[in-house]
C-alpha cells in the first residue's frame, strides 16, 4: 500500500516538480515501507517511479515491499545529497518541496549549502501541508488496515476484562494489553497504554502505576495499537464490584455526549461544531469543568493527526477522515471517565470503527 501516484498528482497544483519526504510518517505513507526515525528518505518527482534512500540495514526488507520506487542505498560516499544532486540534474527538478515541519534547521543548512554550489538552479520550497493534507481522507486499503488494528485491540479488552480484580495493579493490566495485542497481530502500540483507577482517573493521560485496582472504582483503559502501518485507539471506563449513585451520573453523561458529538459529526460539518455538540450536553450536566480537552483527533499513520475535533478548528471536515469521539470528565483526586470510539466522516454522518459496547460495565 502506497500513496506515490496520489502525491505525484498533487505536485502540480503546488507548481513543484518533486517532493523530497525525510519525516518519518510522510515517507510511509508514500512508500509503504516502514524506518524508523531518520534512517530514510522519499524522492517523488511529477512523473516516472519515486526514489526511496535507505542505508544496509532496510535495503533487503524494502526491496521486498517497495512498488512504484525505485530503491537507492545511501554509504559512504554516496549519500542522500550526493545521490539527490544526480537525480535533481536527471528530473531537472528546478522547485523541490521538502518538509519544513520535520526537516531540522541544521539538515536544511546543509541541503541548502549543497545546492548552492551545484552547476544548476534548485529551490527548496516549504512544503510539509502537501502530504499532510493528502492524509486527512483514508483509502479503502487505509481504512481496512485501521478496521483490522481496531479489532486488535477490541479482542484484547475482551480478554483484559477476565482478568481486572481486586489487587491487581494499573502496571500489570498496562502490560497485560500490550501483550494481548501483540499477540493477536499487532505489529507495535500506537501509544504506551493509559491506564488509570480510583483517584488516578483524574489525570487524561496518567501513568500507569503500582497502585492496586479496589473494588467500587472505575479503571480507564485507553490504548491501541499498529497494523500493516496504521494506528487503533479506544478508550473504556470500567466499574470494579460497584458503582455509586454519582459514578453512575458522570458515566452517562459521558456517554451521552459522546452519542451527541457522533450524531453531529459528518461532512462539511467544522470540528469545533462537533465538539460544542459533546461538550453542551457535559455543561448542562453541571461538569463542563471537568472536560479538559477537545472531543476527538484524527488517526491514521500517527496515532495524533489533522483535522481534529475541537474548540479551535473551524474548517469543515472531510468526509474521509477518521476521528476518535472520546469526550470525558475528570474530577480531581476523585474519578475520571472517558469513553472513546473512532469513526469514520461520511458525506450522510459517521461509521464507526469500534465495535465494543459503550454501556456501563461493572465486572
Amino acid at each position: 500500500m502506497n500513496h506515490i501516484k496520489v502525491i505525484q498528482a498533487a505536485l502540480a497544483a503546488e507548481d513543484l516538480d518533486a517532493v523530497l519526504l525525510t519525516g518519518q510518517a510522510n515517507r510511509f505513507y508514500a512508500a509503504g515501507f516502514f524506518t524508523p526515525g531518520g534512517d530514510a528518505a522519499c524522492l517523488v518527482p511529477r512523473k516516472g517511479p519515486a526514489y526511496f534512500f535507505t542505508d544496509a540495514r532496510y535495503t533487503e526488507a524494502a526491496g521486498r515491499c517497495l512498488e512504484n520506487a525505485e530503491l537507492r542505498e545511501t554509504k559512504t560516499g554516496r549519500g542522500l545529497t550526493v545521490q539527490l544532486h544526480d537525480l535533481v540534474f536527471l528530473k531537472s527538478i528546478r522547485r523541490l518541496g521538502f518538509e519544513d515541519a520535520e526537516m531540522s534547521v541544521r539538515e536544511h543548512g546543509r541541503f541548502q549549502k549543497a545546492m548552492a554550489q551545484w552547476k544548476f538552479p534548485c529551490e527548496m520550497v516549504p512544503a510539509s501541508d502537501l502530504v499532510t493534507k493528502l492524509r486527512h481522507s483514508k483509502d479503502a486499503g487505509e481504512l481496512a488496515a485501521m478496521e483490522a488494528a481496531q479489532g486488535i485491540a477490541e479482542r484484547a479488552l475482551e480478554e483484559i476484562l477476565k482478568e481486572i480484580r481486586p489487587g491487581v495493579t494499573e502496571k500489570e493490566i498496562a502490560a497485560r494489553l500490550q501483550y494481548l495485542m501483540l499477540r493477536h497481530g499487532a505489529s507495535d502500540m500506537s501509544f504506551d497504554p493509559i491506564v488509570v483507577s480510583g483517584p488516578n482517573g483524574s489525570l487524561p493521560h496518567g501513568v500507569p502505576s503500582e497502585k492496586e485496582i479496589r473494588a467500587g472504582e472505575f479503571v480507564t483503559m485507553d490504548f491501541g495499537c499498529v497494523y500493516q502501518g496504521y494506528c487503533s485507539d479506544m478508550t473504556r471506563t470500567v466499574a470494579v464490584g460497584s458503582a455509586t449513585e454519582e459514578m453512575r451520573r458522570v458515566y452517562e453523561t459521558v456517554l451521552a455526549a459522546q452519542k451527541a458529538g457522533i450524531a453531529s459529526a459528518r461532512a462539511g460539518v467544522t470540528g469545533k461544531a462537533v465538539d460544542a455538540a459533546a461538550r453542551e450536553v457535559i455543561r448542562e450536566a453541571g461538569y463542563g469543568e471537568y472536560f479538559t480537552h477537545s472531543f476527538g483527533h484524527s488517526l491514521g499513520v500517527e496515532i495524533h493527526e489533522a483535522p481534529n475535533a475541537s474548540p479551535t478548528n473551524e474548517s469543515p471536515l472531510p468526509a474521509g477522515a477518521v476521528i476518535s469521539a472520546e469526550p470525558g470528565i475528570y474530577i480531581p483526586g476523585k474519578l475520571g471517565v472517558r469513553i472513546e470510539n473512532v469513526i469514520q466522516i461520511t458525506p450522510e454522518g459517521s461509521r464507526s470503527l469500534t465495535k465494543a459496547p459503550r454501556e456501563l460495565l461493572i465486572l
